[in-house]
């Protein structure tokens, strides 16, 4: 009789979490709070509540000479933030998040910073670790000693780097795709060292405001708790600030020479590593379905994809290949690799060329169509199954500017992607000729 309540006991939590994952949980939008944005996803399945804080502070607009600013901005705020009762230090910061049980995380992408906090829903431990997000998000203060230590650290990251092939592929790839645009600079020993305090607080001054945030929020709050917690969050933070130079417009990769388009790197390695792409979409580009389902069929949908098929499973060039599109907001590329042997590094690259050529000119049959549409849709649930992954998305669509109502039309849209459309955005958006090629660690 135990074994039996056990059982029917886990049956009904399996179906309770089941119904869970397919419910799709309205993206309500809160009234904007010094010149912020804000949304909100209510649950209560846990007494957790999730916070993200995007800001329009990536990569992108670091300094000439100084690649590696807006991440290093980002990073410190976690060792050390002023407060009305004096100095938070890092060992305190650390000690306060250990206290509460709560996840505090910085990072720092192309297009934006983001800060994230997980904590319980409980309003007393909510609010310390509001708080403190708070005081680190407005008042940084970027102790001379700790940055040294941290700079320190990242130049000896930097190197290690240069060890390794993926580093060394990904930082030249980056350059070769995306050419003058800011996204294609990278941190150097020389830029990291040339970051100083004063760079940081003007950093921080122009660009960690109220009119450049989103604030995201998932997890078992009310919308006036939450708007609450955005009140606290952005209290002290500035609405708006002088006016930023507009970035230059990323441009579609134009067709060059091969001499141009195609690199070889030596390197000391076993393996050729590959990488291939070119620019591409933005999030909100229409063709957005269209490509990611085609993408599917072409070489994200692993072992079922053409490019495993033609490179691994017929020739047993590599072990894995894959591509897909990375779409942001304003930038967007598109990449395929793998690895092989180094001195089958020509007839890999051939197979994976000849591949997406063929695929970019004829496009996928009805049965692979049919096969990536029910994969995508029948996964779709396990990509919202939790408060984080809820986040991911809501705050995707916060940044991307997309309709609320995104996560609950997703599978329809996908269901109603076509062959002649995945065939057409292909065309419109990817060309072998205009393709960027970095061969690393082939033998010659």
């Amino acid at each position: 009789m135990w074994i039996i309540k056990q059982s029917l006991y886990a049956v009904i939590c399996t179906l309770v979490l089941l119904q869970s994952a397919n419910a799709i949980l309205p993206i309500e939008k809160l009234d904007s709070f010094k010149g912020a944005k804000a949304y909100l996803v209510q649950t209560k399945t846990l007494p957790m509540v999730d916070i993200e804080i995007s800001v329009d502070a990536g990569d992108r607009y670091d300094p000439v000479g100084k690649s590696g600013l807006a991440s290093m901005t980002a990073d410190l705020m976690n060792y050390g933030a002023k407060t009305a009762k004096g100095v938070l230090t890092e060992a305190q910061i650390a000690d306060e998040i250990a206290d509460l049980g709560a996840n505090f995380g910085i990072s720092v992408g192309g297009e934006r910073a983001v800060m994230r906090i997980r904590s319980l829903s409980r309003k007393d431990l909510r609010d310390r670790a509001v708080q403190l997000a708070a005081a680190m998000l407005s008042s940084p203060s970027y102790d001379t000693k700790i940055l040294e230590r941290e700079k320190q650290r990242t130049i000896t990251g930097l190197l290690e780097a240069e060890t390794k092939p993926e580093s060394v592929l990904e930082r030249r790839f980056r350059k070769l795709v995306y050419g003058n645009y800011p996204l294609g600079e990278s941190p150097s020993t020389k830029s990291v060292g040339s970051v100083s305090t004063s760079d940081l607080v003007r950093f921080h001054q122009q660009f960690y405001r109220g009119d450049r945030m989103i604030v995201s929020i998932v997890g078992d709050v009310s919308p006036v708790e939450a708007s609450e917690i955005v009140g606290i969050l952005l209290k002290n933070i500035p609405q708006s600030g002088a006016a930023i130079a507009a970035l230059p417009r990323l441009q579609r990769s134009p067709i060059e020479p091969l001499s141009e388009r195609e690199v070889q790197i030596p390197f000391d390695s076993q393996q050729a590593h590959i990488a291939m792409g070119m620019t591409a979409m933005t999030r909100s580009d229409p063709d957005y379905f269209p490509l990611i389902v085609g993408n599917y069929i072409l070489g994200g949908g692993g072992f079922v994809s053409r490019l495993m098929s033609e490179v691994r499973e017929k020739r047993g060039l590599a072990y894995s290949v894959f591509s897909y599109f990375a779409p942001g907001k304003d930038s967007g590329i598109f990449q395929a690799g793998l690895q092989t042997k180094g001195d089958q590094a020509v007839l890999a690259l051939e197979v994976m060329s000849s591949t997406m050529e063929s695929f970019i000119t004829n496009g996928a049959t009805p049965s692979e169509l049919q096969a990536a549409k029910d994969n995508l849709i029948n996964g779709f649930p396990l990509r919202i199954d939790n408060n984080r992954k809820l986040l991911d998305n809501v705050s995707s669509i916060a940044w991307n500017e997309l309709p609320l109502d995104t996560l609950e039309t997703w599978t329809a849209k996908v269901n109603a992607v076509t062959l002649e459309q995945v065939t057409a955005a292909f065309q419109k958006y990817l060309a072998m000729d205009r393709m960027k090629i970095v061969v690393l660690g082939a033998s010659k």
